[in-house]
Order: C-alpha cells, then structure tokens, then sequence
C-alpha cells in the first residue's frame, strides 16, 4: 500500500526500465550500477525492492517490538559492501570486544578532557616530559571560513565617495562614483527617489504611445564615437508621466559620404501629447535630412555655410507647421502640440570635421576642448522661423571645426539647465568625459544621471568624440 501518497514502488521501477532499459546480465564486472547498489542496499535492509518500505517501528505493544528486532539482527550480520548506502536504519552498535568495521556506527564521540581552571575554554595541560613542567597546548584553530564579503552599496539619498568635496573647485571628484545612479550634487540629495517609481497609464488601442524610461545608444565611425542617453526625470518617474524628451540617432548614406544625424526634441510641459508632439519632430526632421542628405554632406564638405544655414531653416520651418497642423487635427491649443528641436549633422568622412548645429527652442550645446567647459549656444540668429499659421519662432544655427580631443554635447533643457546653474556638475562632467577615451554605454548613463537637487525634468544627452 502506498503511504502518504508515495507511488507503487513497483509501477515506478517498471518506469524506469522502461525509459533506461534492464542492466546486462552477462556484462560481467560492468554490472555495478546504481540499480544493483539500491537492490543491495535494500536486501542489506531485510526488505523485498519491489514492496513498500516498511515504517520505523513505533512505541506500542510487546509484539510490534519484538516484530523488528529480527530486521536489526539481519542488518547486523550481513552490512553490505563498504560503498553501501545506509537507508533508513542505522546499525546498531557492535557487541563489546567486537572491533567495529569501518562503515559501521562508531557510537557517539569521546568527550572532551575537563577543562583546567584558569585556562581558556577548550585548552588543556599536555603532559609534561620527565623533568619539565606542564605545557599549555591551544586547541587547534580551525581553517577560516571563504566569507564574501558584497560590494558596498550606497543607500539612496546618501552622498557617494569621490563626490562629497565636488563643490570646492573646479576640478570634478577624484574618482567615479561607486553607485553612479544615486550620485548627486549640490547642498542635499534630491526630492525624489533615483529610480522609477509609476509608469504611465496605457491605452490598449495607443500601445504605440509608450515611451521607455531610459534610452541608450553608442556608434563608432572613423574619429567619431557617439554616447546617446535619456531618462525620464525624476518627477515625471514618481507622477507616472511618459518621457517628454524623444531621441533619434541615424545614419544617411555609406563608407565616408554617409551623414550622421543627431536630433533631440522636447515637448510642451503642461500637455499630455508632450511625448507624441517630440516624437514626430524627430521623426519628420530626420525624413527631411534623410532624403536630403547628400546635397547636405556635399555642402558641408564644401563649407556653404550659407547654403545650409538657409536649407536647413526652411527643413526647420516646415517641420514646426507640420506639428501646429498636427495639432489642429487632434483638436488641440498650437501650444500643446509642440516642442523644441536640436540636432547635430556629422559627416563620417574624417577629412572633414564640420560640425553642424541647428535648432529651435530650449536646450544646450557645449563642448569640452582641454579640460575646459565651453557653452557654444549661439545668439538668436535674428531670423526667425515662420511656420504656416503661427508665430515666429528662433532658428539657431552653428557650424563650429572640431579638434582631435573634443567632446561636443547636445543636451535638453533637462540637462543643459542644471549645467548652467550648477558648476559642480559641469566640472564633474568635464573630468568624466573630457578624457580622449569615451566611456562605455554604462558608465555614459552613470554620469548623465548624476543628479542635482531642483532639478527634475527629463534628461537627454548625445555626445560625440573626435579622436
């Protein structure tokens, strides 16, 4: 009878034959399988393989007792091999002036000698040779335990070592932080938690509509190395609110006439179409640069300023008529289908090292050249954009030469305030990724989120080397 639910013992080895097949018999010396040891060890029990295991013998009459006495004689007198598995039972100890075989049951260990007063517990007194006094024998210290001892990790909120002293000068901290996504700056820690907190409420018929917390890209083209990374600010993580920063990052063409675009948009603050007004900025500028992209890489080439400074205006002033339509469809205020829109063009070629910047609305160029932060944000260019009915809006254009060393950063107004208004974090920064080596993709975000207390919106940031 199965008991507690155990299985047929029998149906379940008939199982197993099934699947593994029977052992040879005719294999010989290679007959030793697990099968033949449990069969060995069952037989060493007293007990038939294919029947039930009989329960442990419980307190009770007479008669059960003296029932499984006859179980221990027999596993007394025939133990099994060495190698025996020891099931169930253990053998009971051997008569007296019966040397105890090696795998049998020894009884329980000698006790320890009484401890001598005075000593330390666990020492004792040897004895002591002819003519010598006693001698203290310590008790052998046991080998130490392999402890791993986990990587300190900085609570929330708490300041990281490397950034505590960030604020006396210039210079960025010592060394990087040990857990670059609590990092901050300033006189205390931020309001809110460094992490994610609440995601945006879904539509399951505008599932296109959601936006990740975090993106992260990287690319390596001749002397350009590229780190692009946006996160979601800290306020928008704990209201459940989508990312109102979008990011795009393309290439337009092969080998060395290809032109790299870099666009960063950001929508309107009090509306709940920021996110979907950013994201089709990037997408319709990068249509426009995309099928106009070797006319661009040429000019640049050439260095027509002029032409690209009144070519790219007009791309710029289409695109901001296109989302006030936009808006207008979905029955929307012009202001809350809109958004800012910065973008760098970088041609591959490594001969050439123009730079192109143009834009409209808030945000942040800089560049680091010899260690030093440089805020390369042009005047208002004194021509304004015109989008089909709506109000003039101010271009920026910049066309700068870059030098092997430098890291150009374009930034959201997320990031690019905080940069401006906080020189701790500037000099951080300009130690961080002023070295001719750029960082990796992991250490990239570390830095772009260490943070500063006041400071919460969405954070964006696309950097490019020039070896």
């Amino acid at each position: 009878m199965s008991q507690q639910g155990e299985t047929d013992r029998r149906q379940e080895d008939e199982w197993w034959r099934q699947l593994y097949g029977r052992p040879d018999p005719g294999a010989g010396e290679q007959d030793d399988t697990l099968d033949d040891r449990y069969t060995s060890a069952v037989s060493a029990l007293g007990q038939d393989q294919d029947a039930a295991p009989t329960p442990d013998p419980e307190p009770g009459p007479p008669g059960r007792a003296a029932a499984a006495e006859p179980d221990a004689d027999r596993t007394e007198s025939d133990p099994g091999p060495p190698d025996t598995l020891r099931l169930r039972r253990q053998a009971a100890a051997p008569p007296t002036g019966t040397a105890p075989r090696p795998w049998q049951y020894q009884g329980p260990p000698a006790p320890m000698a009484p401890e001598a007063p005075g000593l330390p517990p666990g020492w004792a007194p040897a004895e002591p040779a002819s003519g010598q006094g006693a001698t203290v024998i310590p008790p052998a210290s046991p080998a130490p335990p392999d402890v791993r001892v986990p990587e300190a990790r900085t609570a929330p909120g708490a300041r990281i070592p490397g950034t505590t002293d960030i604020r006396g000068m210039p210079g960025a901290a010592e060394s990087a932080p040990t857990v670059p996504d609590t990092a901050y700056l300033g006189d205390g820690p931020p309001t809110y938690a460094p992490e994610p907190t609440a995601w945006p409420l879904a539509d399951p018929d505008a599932l296109d509509d959601l936006v990740p917390d975090t993106v992260l890209d990287g690319a390596r083209y001749g002397v350009l190395t590229v780190r692009t990374a946006s996160t979601r600010g800290d306020s928008a993580r704990y209201r459940g609110e989508p990312r109102r920063d979008a990011v795009l990052t393309a290439r337009f063409g092969a080998g060395d006439d290809a032109l790299l675009l870099l666009a960063v948009a950001t929508g309107p603050r009090a509306s709940a179409f920021a996110h979907r007004a950013a994201r089709d900025a990037c997408h319709w500028m990068a249509s426009a640069v995309g099928r106009s992209h070797a006319r661009l890489a040429e000019d640049i080439r050439a260095s027509r300023r002029g032409s690209l400074k009144s070519g790219l205006h007009r791309l710029t002033d289409r695109c901001c008529g296109r989302l006030r339509a936009r808006g207008e469809e979905l029955g929307l205020d012009p202001a809350e289908y809109d958004a800012s829109l910065r973008c760098l063009l970088l041609p591959v070629d490594p001969e050439c090292r123009i730079r192109l910047f143009f834009g409209v609305g808030d945000g942040g160029l800089f560049r680091i050249r010899g260690g030093e932060w440089q805020d390369l944000e042009p005047l208002r260019s004194g021509e304004p954009s015109e989008p089909e009915d709506g109000p003039a809006v101010d271009f920026r254009f910049r066309a700068s030469v870059a030098r092997p060393g430098d890291t150009l950063l374009l930034c959201s107004g997320g990031l690019a305030d905080p940069l401006r208004g906080e020189p701790a974090l500037a000099a951080h920064l300009a130690e961080r990724w002023g070295a001719a080596e750029p960082p990796g993709l992991p250490a990239f975000l570390g830095d772009a989120r260490t943070r500063v207390k006041g400071y919460s919106d969405d954070r964006t940031v696309m950097a490019v080397w020039d070896a």
